[in-house]
């Protein structure tokens, strides 16, 4: 396995879990550039690949890569979330597969002029679709003490949320925070000293926060794992990777629901509540291997998790 900038995680794991028949349809939900879905479509004969991505700069770089495979790819500029209307759109019943591999891109982080990176200076941004009115400048400029307390609670696990929250709302009322090393060091210095030191890099969990409020990608994710499962074939994979514990959390309960989702009491012989059994998971949670972590150290975190529909 070869070092690459832009390396797909869990690629072979993904390509093994979708089961990819030569003549299906599968959806790749979080196109990229295209890493997973070249492979994808490698394997397809009279089949079709889907790719999904609301990011033009990542559209523009997928189709480029994608190109040798002709009408077997068609790339749609949307949110993942719409997974069932945009199949409805292309006349599309139900997949044999469908991929997502949640989180911000290689590329975007990459690129330090999208406001994504705490290590870069930009201006604060972090849309994934820059189409977008919302901006990470938005949400620390405009929105009240209170609700930033939340998101940095909420999506970033970050205990110092109030002290953080309490800085940035202070330093507005000067002026504006406009770049992303200002507001990386607002974060470092309203940290206690002993935080400060701590290995992890002390705007991480913040950056995060914002970002996954910016891009409501909670919201997506919890919609996407809604409409998914209902688009599948019987016998079709849906594969999703995660990146922290919200987004796992949401899919390990997603699947569940639609593996053992009855809530009647045990005592009762039959189940009444009208549960109906419309996932099995596939294997466990599965993660990166010391050989992919040397290549790519970002596949760290990374956890994939594989339902197939009954």
């Amino acid at each position: 396995m070869s070092p690459s900038p832009h390396a797909p995680v869990l690629l072979e794991e993904c390509i093994a879990g979708l089961n990819i028949r030569p003549e299906g349809v599968y959806v790749d939900g979080t196109l990229g550039f295209a890493g997973h879905s070249f492979e994808i479509a490698k394997r397809l004969t009279a089949g079709r690949l889907i790719g999904i991505d609301r990011d033009d700069a990542a559209l523009k770089a997928a189709g480029e890569r994608l190109a040798p495979f002709g009408d077997r790819v068609t790339l749609v500029k949307s949110n993942f979330d719409r997974v069932g209307e945009i199949l409805d759109e292309l006349g599309v019943e139900a997949a044999d597969g469908m991929l997502f591999d949640l989180g911000v891109s290689s590329p975007q982080l990459d690129e330090a002029e999208r406001g994504f990176s705490y290590r870069s200076d930009a201006p604060l941004d972090m849309r994934m679709d820059r189409s977008a009115s919302l901006t990470a400048g938005d949400v620390v400029n405009r929105w009240p003490e209170e609700e930033l307390k939340r998101i940095l609670y909420a999506y970033g696990e970050e205990r110092y949320a109030p002290r953080i929250a309490a800085a940035i709302v202070r330093q507005r009322r000067e002026k504006e925070i406009e770049s992303t090393l200002e507001l990386a060091e607002l974060i470092r210095s309203a940290m206690p000293a002993a935080a400060r030191r701590e290995k992890q890099h002390p705007a991480k969990r913040s950056f995060q926060a914002i970002r996954i409020a910016v891009n409501d990608e909670l919201g997506s994710v919890e919609r996407m794992l809604a409409a998914a499962p209902e688009r599948l074939k019987k016998g079709g994979r849906l594969c999703v990777i995660s990146f922290h514990s919200l987004e796992d959390r949401l899919v390990k309960q997603a699947i569940h629901k639609r593996v053992d989702g009855c809530t009647c009491p045990k005592s009762l012989p039959v189940c009444v509540c009208g549960f109906r059994q419309t996932l099995k998971t596939v294997g466990g949670v599965i993660t990166a291997s010391a050989e992919e972590l040397q290549c790519n150290p970002r596949a760290r975190s990374a956890k994939l998790r594989i339902a197939e529909r009954v």
